[in-house]
């Protein structure tokens, strides 16, 4: 027995002397690597690719910066005059894609309805896409352009098509508005003005909030109201087009519809359209006192769930259009140009986002480089200030700008949520409080 446990506790003392061996070559071993790879020559090299990085990173997210900066400050320079009244009252064919839009579309075609337009100057033509048997009855007895359809994977593009196929060509203008939206009675009016000019065939009018009843509310009207300064106003103050949204939207109705018969966007149709018209050379006018009113955001599941569905348009028309932007840049598409580059930019508050991160985590690893990264930041911060208009001043844009942070990382996150979100349409649910 002695002797069974001595050997036994030898080979315990064997087996642990063994172990510390071991367990010190490796670290010998790890060390002689660490030695060998950080030499003073490798450590200078990777100092040089981390400052080279640093540079590039900051360069790419100057050059947005600066883009906004730019029409930012030129949204500041003057607004397109009124027209003077038109001669005569042109047809219009008000045209509203209705996906499941049970909870509001009813009062978007009562604000349609009380247009002080002459009513047998123009249509209102709902194309209902999934709506409850009530709806439909209810919209049936209405004066207005009543059409059911039911596709198996619904787009807006479908829906309009289908429509300009079944109303035919007696009209001069096509107005888009979404199922959500509410015109003021003398909107078709300044339109139709706006079309007594020969060389206008779009228009884009200014879209405004129709609620701010919570903090995502008031923060996606703010945004609206952003991108009404710098991609409509500032642009067509420098002469460039303005941006399309969606909705709020006039054509030529026969441009309209021989461009709508190539788009067949799944989501985001309104950049396949805008990339094609500016591509054949249309100019996109914007009248920024002429309103339409859109209903905004109400829950963060909401602002995920449309935030998304743009993210994955703005990836996939970069990509489409791609191979078209050398050929516009020699021909002097401008207008193209400029669209692509808003392509192919970064959305605002992630650009927001991450140069606040970087520069706030240089500042802990080498001050002195995180400055311009706060130069930077303080730059962005300022054009979008420059870009909020001034009603917007109080103390509800605190609590929206508290939102910040938790719509940075839903947006985010949704860049790792963009695989096969354009094979079917996002749809945001709208007159309901998503949860």
């Amino acid at each position: 027995m002695e002797t069974g446990s001595s050997r036994e506790l030898a080979r315990f003392f064997c087996s642990m002397i063994f172990r510390k061996m071991k367990i010190t070559s490796l670290c010998l071993l790890n060390q002689s690597l660490y030695i060998c790879l950080i030499t003073p020559e490798n450590k200078t090299i990777l100092e040089n690719f981390v400052y080279t990085l640093d540079w590039v990173i900051y360069v790419l997210f100057t050059f947005s910066v600066i883009y906004l900066f730019i029409f930012s400050v030129a949204s500041l320079l003057r607004k397109p005059q009124k027209p003077s009244v038109a001669k005569e009252y042109r047809r219009i064919a008000i045209l509203i894609a209705a996906y499941r839009e049970d909870n509001v579309i009813q009062d978007t075609v009562k604000a349609c309805l009380a247009q002080e337009y002459p009513h047998e100057k123009f249509d209102i033509v709902v194309i209902s896409d999934h709506m409850t048997a009530e709806t439909n009855q209810y919209l049936s007895k209405l004066p207005i352009r009543f059409l059911e359809v039911c596709f198996e994977n619904s787009t807006k593009s479908k829906s309009l098509n289908i429509a300009m196929s079944t109303i035919g060509d007696n009209y001069d203008i096509a107005v888009i508005i979404d199922a959500d939206n509410i015109i003021p009675p003398d909107y078709l009016i300044d339109i139709n003005n706006q079309f007594a000019s020969p060389q206008v065939e779009i228009l884009q009018t200014h879209r405004i909030a129709k609620n701010l009843n919570n903090k995502i509310a008031l923060l996606d009207a703010i945004s609206e109201e952003i991108n009404n300064s710098i991609f409509r106003l500032g642009h067509v103050n420098l002469g460039l087009s303005a941006a399309l949204i969606g909705s709020g939207m006039a054509f030529r109705y026969n441009l309209f519809r021989q461009t709508m018969s190539m788009v067949h966007a799944v989501g985001g149709f309104d950049r396949e359209l805008e990339l094609k018209l500016l591509y054949d050379r249309k100019f996109i006018y914007y009248l920024p006192h002429t309103y339409i009113k859109d209903e905004k955001i109400q829950s963060e599941v909401g602002f995920s769930r449309q935030r998304r569905r743009w993210l994955s348009a703005q990836w996939h028309y970069s990509i489409v259009a791609a191979p078209l932007i050398i050929k516009a840049i020699f021909a002097g598409k401008w207008s193209f140009v400029d669209k692509y580059i808003q392509q192919i930019s970064m959305p605002r508050l992630l650009l927001v986002g991450f140069i606040f991160i970087i520069a706030f985590v240089l500042t802990f690893i080498n001050a002195a480089i995180s400055i311009k990264w706060w130069v930077l930041f303080g730059t962005l911060i300022l054009a979008l200030m420059i870009a909020i208009p001034r009603h917007f001043y109080n103390r509800h844009l605190i609590l929206a700008l508290a939102t910040l942070p938790c719509t940075f990382f839903i947006m985010a996150g949704n860049l790792f949520k963009l695989r096969h979100a354009n094979k079917k349409f996002i749809h945001t649910l709208h007159g309901v409080d998503e949860k």
